[in-house]
């Protein structure tokens, strides 16, 4: 396992602070906020922090009556990527040596969030990620578990990880991996962050943990089409973003070969059949299918380079953050209340 990052200072308090990503959740978020543990061993203070994302209904003066310790309200609806990053943000700004973000329509068993936390407070863990039983959760349809498997599947062999469970939302970071956080994508965040975390040698976990029944139905997607595209479209732009060579050396590579074979067929035409210029059109497409490849082998060496300076990029980033935050400094934004 690689050596963990975790930068809680013996001789201080721990704090954890719990997020939760909102929108319009005024019938949900009082048994989400009421589940929540008070006391953890190994954990001096916890704290409560509300990500409100453009709400239309009471979810802020819901939260405010609930006793939630800080709220960050969005100006509109982000979306889910959107509100964890600012989460994440006024967590580290707050001194938060440990972060838990859980959903809002209470799917996650509150009662694991000890489980999600004792890896990183035993030092094995930057980040934990609850792994729910998938295969026997009676409310996801056969198709989103297949596509799940799938999304987990391929997660691993870009992050080099064993997550079962990648889209999960119910996880912890340390303070450390909190900084190296960098999401893009405006859909979600659970798939490139396992990505990031294991492309950046971080010790990442998973747990077996509990879920309740739903609520109420997904808002993350309207439809299972909405779902399958977004969540292909999240897979491709992934392996676009930290396995370029991989995914533009093979698509080159295949293009090539077919127009070297289309280009084999009309040398075997022209050297034994009666009519050798019948299959000119063989030739043409052999050509384009040839430029094609070497275009697109080119555009892999290219989009490597472009990686690694984006990996040049990020490690600024955390540095810039580290001083920005300092040790335990306590920033506030406008937005937290």
């Amino acid at each position: 396992m690689a050596q963990t990052n975790i930068n809680i200072r013996a001789d201080d308090d721990i704090k954890l602070i719990i997020q939760i990503p909102c929108y319009n959740e005024e019938k949900s978020l009082p048994t989400t906020i009421g589940a929540l543990p008070r006391h953890i061993d190994g954990v001096d203070k916890i704290e409560f922090l509300v990500i409100d994302d453009g709400s239309r209904d009471d979810t802020v003066n819901v939260a405010r009556r609930l006793g939630v310790d800080h709220i960050v309200s969005l100006k509109k609806n982000s979306g889910l990527a959107v509100a964890f990053v600012d989460g994440l943000d006024a967590c580290l700004s707050l001194g938060a040596d440990i972060i838990v973000n859980t959903d809002a329509d209470n799917q996650y068993c509150a009662d694991d969030i000890e489980k999600l936390v004792r890896p990183i407070l035993d030092g094995q863990a930057d980040i934990v990620i609850g792994a729910r039983a998938v295969e026997n959760t009676e409310h996801f349809s056969w198709l989103k578990k297949k596509l799940q498997r799938l999304g987990s599947r391929i997660v691993r062999y870009a992050s080099n990880t064993d997550i079962p469970d990648a889209p999960s939302g119910f996880r912890a970071f340390s303070r450390d991996a909190a900084m190296r956080i960098n999401v893009i994508s405006e859909y979600t965040y659970t798939l490139e962050t396992i990505i990031q975390a294991g492309r950046r040698h971080m010790a990442i976990i998973s747990v077996p943990i509990r879920t309740n029944a739903p609520m109420r139905e997904s808002r993350l997607f309207k439809s299972m089409w909405q779902y399958i595209k977004r969540s292909m479209l999240t897979i491709i732009r992934v392996f676009t973003m930290y396995k370029p060579m991989t995914l533009f050396m093979i698509t080159g590579v295949l293009f090539f070969a077919a127009g070297f074979l289309i280009g084999l067929r009309y040398l075997l035409y022209l050297f034994f059949a009666e009519s050798p210029g019948a299959h000119v059109q063989s030739l043409l497409l052999s050509v384009a299918f040839m430029l094609i490849g070497v275009q697109t082998v080119t555009m892999a060496m290219l989009a490597d380079l472009i990686s690694a300076n984006r990996k040049i990029l990020e490690d600024v980033q955390y540095r810039v953050k580290k001083m920005f935050y300092g040790q335990r400094e306590k920033y506030h934004k406008k937005l937290i209340k």
